[in-house]
């Protein structure tokens, strides 16, 4: 295309099966620029039907065909979750899907949406990230095309029941993101950060004691699998998701192409993230009960117990200091909108 070029693409072995071509039905004109895209699920996730494919699709129809995007779903461009921004930013791929849970030191920001009590579910959690946008926005070196959140964490577990917060002391627990790890670790477990591409096993493998996860993981990860209890009503959020393009790619764009992917992603897209994580959080536990999953519900005392518990970890975090001078307090009742 004239006036920029795309980084190269790396193609790994059997990227080739992997990579999904869409272009919303249409032929791609003569002088046509395609756009990488990576993420580290198979093309049948969720994310792919509420997000990726209805960007790409966006893109095609605005711009005529002549902006098109090319799936490299599975990890053809790289299989380490926590490494999707690192990848984007070395110009491996155009565009990439990252969870910023897994680098939180450079999201406090962003990571702010898992902190207990900004939000009730998938859809409320990604208005209180736009709410935050300004925000957000400056902690990325990345254009950034949709930011989005799961539903409120469960915890699954294997071997011992969680019915009450004094079941949980001991636990290892696996949390998404750095900021929940004083918030569990107040509960009296003791938190530990893994990608979600290897908790299946190691929750099997006895590594970790229980995974607090959004509970539309259960059937993404086949964690009904492992899992024989699911404890609802622990304290937390949601968790962050990003779709973001290279900066220099976007850069070199002409206005016109600008126009189009900026028609093609933004809020809406990010709703629609949102709106499928929570249709698919309630899914998951319908799904885990149908697998002979144990649901268990905390009662009033218990999460009053937990949300008393945790008192002193969140005072911590609203007065801790962030990049750009804000406090978490800040950021936190900007999310709300206090």
């Amino acid at each position: 295309m004239a006036g920029f070029t795309f980084p190269s693409i790396i193609r790994g072995p059997g990227a080739a099966a992997i990579a999904v071509a869409l272009t919303a039905g249409l032929c791609a004109p003569a002088g046509a620029a395609e756009l990488s895209l990576s993420y580290f699920m198979g093309p049948k996730h969720p994310m792919n039907r509420a997000v990726f494919t209805p960007f790409a699709r966006k893109l095609a129809e605005v711009s005529g065909g002549k902006l098109t995007v090319k799936q490299y779903a599975g990890g053809a461009l790289n299989s380490s979750p926590p490494k999707q921004y690192s990848i984007l930013l070395k110009g491996v791929a155009d565009i990439a899907f990252a969870l910023p849970g897994y680098t939180g030191n450079l999201f406090p920001a962003t990571n702010t949406v898992t902190i207990p009590g900004v939000c009730a579910d998938a859809l409320d959690c990604t208005e209180a990230m736009w709410r935050a946008m300004p925000l957000i926005e400056k902690e990325f070196k990345a254009k950034l095309l949709a930011v989005w959140a799961n539903d409120l964490p469960v915890l699954l577990t294997r071997k011992k029941a969680v019915r009450t917060v004094a079941d949980l002391k001991g636990m290892k627990v696996r949390v998404t993101s750095k900021q929940d790890v004083p918030f569990m670790e107040a509960l009296g477990a003791s938190a530990v950060s893994q990608p979600v591409t290897v908790i299946n096993r190691n929750l099997a493998n006895g590594t970790i004691d229980g995974i607090a996860i959004d509970p539309s993981a259960v059937r993404s990860f086949k964690l009904w699998e492992p899992a024989k209890y699911m404890t609802i009503g622990l304290p937390g959020s949601g968790s962050a998701f990003v779709l973001m393009m290279n900066r220099g790619v976007y850069g070199k764009m002409s206005a016109q192409e600008k126009a189009w992917v900026d028609e093609a992603s933004g809020k809406w897209l990010s709703l629609s993230g949102g709106g499928a994580y929570k249709k698919a959080a309630r899914a998951g536990i319908a799904f885990a009960k149908q697998k002979g999953v144990e649901i268990i519900t905390l009662s009033d005392a218990e999460r009053a117990r937990a949300n008393a518990a945790i008192a002193e970890a969140m005072a911590a975090f609203r007065a801790r200091k962030m990049r750009g001078g804000k406090t978490g307090g800040e950021v936190y009742d900007t999310m709300t909108g206090k």
